[in-house]
């Protein structure tokens, strides 16, 4: 586990580049708005950066359907654009890690243009075909996107597989062809000197291909036992990196709900696994059978029990990541902290505890100033296919929008996908014409001019802990050692390498508390979003890291 390398060691900012910045005045964000933005993104001291898809795509799903895996998304910019992006990247010793979609592609990929042309055509087993049952589905599989994961396609009168929209159909690795086609995919990026790859819904490219009817109405419970950790799950990838990775110097990180601590080290084999996994644990715990839009209490108690079962899995072998929010989830203050009386202290504890957890750290961008949730008034406002159908279905079971709405603007996704808060100019310095999708109204103070003008903000704050993580190696490779207390609203735990101790102690209420007797550890104060003040209590969302 302690064998060191540079993707146990690095701090990732992740960037949903439609919503970054926008360089040419077309309302969407851009590869060379990225570009404009590389001297603050190295200031914030992370050191590399993860791009969601940038590929050529009808953009169905958020560039998540893609259409041409070696073109750029047009919007985007050109391979010239991204040529320099890396370049300019790695002249600051920053990193960059892909997001490559492998599950499923677009329904306008060329490889399904001809599948769906006839029975016989030789790309027809690049997907799952099946011929319907009693004039219905082949299953009653639904997709992530609400309804049936089946759809009818005229032409051949059979049913293609679809997890998430009917635009996006799944990919067939069983096929060698296939899989070999994906290879391909993946040397072009490496060539050209991409250091890492993001590999979203890994979890789901080897599934249940029996088909049998789901025996379960908790969607998170079909997911584990038809759509993900399939039989052939472990081969397929241990072949992508005897054919590919091991040929390359890269960090492969695997996403995908399924993935659970008892299957987790599945992914992880040294020799033929991955070199890293998101889980999900704590990003579903406030989601009922319903999934997203069927919100359900979370506890403290559950959240740091989660964190414990994950880093006990992790102990002797393999290794994680620390993530709190990203493109999928609404923003981390909004969901984990107090975004309105405590914003700053709540964002500050939160991105507290992102910076001393073991695993590798993932940061959405947007969360070093702790942007909040978008309040939408109408789901019309939505740009996210998610919330369109869940709407659809919703509404059949005759949900009202302000209910619905009211799921929506606690857990959708649109909450991570409004554009970057630059400064407090109309568009919010993202953009000199109306963006592709709203501006959260905060924007005029929450923003980046206004934290770098500031001593305590949560931007320097940010940066501060971005140093402290990567000058202690014992954040990065210590045991981690959570203390139960009798006062749950407190997080403590220490973290520990060679001779050297930290101890972390987060309140996580908007109340004044007694420090816990496991606390009373003799110390430095090394950081915490308080000025020093007494030795017996916490104050309001106060985090505090203590070397001992």
């Amino acid at each position: 586990m302690n064998k060191r390398a540079w993707w146990k060691e690095a701090i990732v900012y992740q960037i949903y580049p439609r919503s970054f910045k926008d360089s040419n005045g077309d309302g969407v964000g851009d590869l060379r708005g990225i570009i404009s933005e590389l001297d603050y993104i190295q200031s914030l001291g992370v050191n590399a950066v993860w791009l969601n898809p940038i590929f050529k795509s009808p953009n169905d799903d958020g560039g998540y359907d893609i259409s041409d895996y070696f073109t750029i998304q047009p919007e985007f910019g050109t391979m010239a654009d991204f040529d320099e992006l890396l370049k300019a990247l790695h002249a600051r010793g920053l990193r960059l890690i892909m997001d490559l979609v492998l599950n499923h592609s677009s329904d306008e990929h060329e490889w399904f243009q001809k599948s769906r042309a006839s029975k016989e055509n030789p790309y027809r087993d690049y997907y799952f075909w099946k011929p319907g049952k009693n004039s219905s589905p082949p299953n009653n599989w639904p997709s992530f996107f609400g309804g049936s994961a089946w759809q009818l396609d005229p032409v051949t009168n059979e049913y293609y597989l679809h997890l998430f929209s009917r635009k996006q159909p799944d990919l067939n690795w069983e096929n060698p062809r296939l899989r070999e086609e994906v290879y391909q995919v993946m040397k072009f990026w490496l060539d050209k000197g991409v250091d890492g790859l993001r590999l979203d819904v890994i979890s789901a490219i080897s599934k249940r291909t029996d088909f049998p009817d789901t025996d379960t109405n908790d969607f998170n419970e079909t997911i584990r036992k038809y759509y993900s950790n399939g039989p052939r799950l472990r081969e397929f990838i241990a072949d992508a990196r005897k054919q590919v990775w091991d040929h390359y110097d890269v960090m492969t990180v695997g996403e995908g709900p399924g993935i659970t601590p008892q299957n987790a080290l599945d992914y992880l084999d040294e020799q033929h696994g991955l070199n890293m996994i998101f889980h999900f644990g704590h990003m579903f715990m406030d989601q009922g059978p319903g999934g997203r839009f069927d919100p359900i209490p979370w506890t403290l108690q559950d959240f740091k029990q989660i964190f414990k079962t994950w880093n006990d899995t992790f102990a002797q072998r393999g290794w994680g990541s620390i993530f709190l929010g990203n493109h999928d989830f609404p923003r981390m203050v909004s969901r984990w902290g107090d975004d309105q009386i405590y914003w700053k202290q709540s964002s500050q504890l939160l991105c507290t505890l992102l910076m001393t957890m073991p695993g590798t750290p993932f940061v959405y961008m947007g969360d070093e100033i702790g942007m909040t949730n978008i309040r939408l008034k109408q789901i019309s406002e939505s740009q996210d296919i998610e919330t369109k159908t869940g709407w659809l279905e919703a509404k059949k079971r005759g949900v009202s929008e302000d209910q619905f709405l009211k799921a929506v603007n606690y857990a959708g996704r649109d909450n991570s996908r409004t554009p970057m808060q630059w400064n407090g100019s109309q568009y919010a310095g993202f953009s000199t014409h109306t963006p592709w999708m709203l501006v959260n109204p905060n924007h005029t103070e929450l923003n980046v001019a206004a934290q770098e003008g500031e001593n305590d903000s949560i931007l320097h704050y940010f940066r501060s802990l971005t140093n402290l993580r990567k000058e202690n190696p014992a954040l990065i490779y210590g045991t981690y050692q959570p203390v139960d207390c009798e006062e749950e609203r407190i997080f403590l735990y220490f973290r520990e390498w060679h001779q050297e101790k930290f101890m972390i102690v987060l309140n996580f209420s908007s109340e004044v508390i007694n420090l816990p007797k496991q606390a009373a550890i003799r110390g430095k104060r090394v950081i915490g979003n308080y000025p020093a003040g007494s030795a017996d209590i916490v104050r309001p969302w106060e985090a505090v890291v203590v070397k001992c």
